[in-house]
């Protein structure tokens, strides 16, 4: 199995729960093991989101997060445009855009392995 990194948008105070369930779901889904997950990521605006901190505490992975400037060069292979987090944080996609930097910081090239997934509030994109 490929090595990957999870990519997290959520609404103002998601709990971690939804943000678990749905990262259970989509490695179910694409058969992927939780074991090869090397990293979660997302905005720099997230930084106090208590869901994404817990969720990486469970994990026992940190939370890696990236500013406007550092996900704008991954824009052109987003698969969704999202006009609500353009408009809420200058990010036109910060799920697929903050796992596309983190697999690309630790690797040195990235790809979406799954792209941008919805469960309430929260987004997930998976990237290798």
């Amino acid at each position: 199995m490929p090595t990957f990194y999870a990519g997290f948008g959520c609404r103002r105070g998601c709990p971690a729960d939804a943000l678990e369930s749905l990262l259970r779901q989509a490695l179910n889904n694409q058969g992927l093991a939780l074991a090869d997950l090397h990293g979660i990521a997302s905005i720099s605006g997230k930084a106090d989101e208590p869901g994404l901190l817990q969720l990486g505490e469970r994990l026992g992975l940190p939370l890696v997060l990236y500013d406007t400037a550092q996900l704008q060069p991954y824009e052109p292979q987003l698969s969704h445009r999202s006009a609500a987090a353009h408009a809420h944080c200058g990010c036109w996609g910060v799920a697929e855009s903050s796992a596309l930097a983190l697999a690309d910081q630790r690797q040195g090239t990235a790809r979406l392995l799954l792209t941008r997934q919805v469960l309430g509030p929260a987004t997930l994109a998976l990237a290798c």
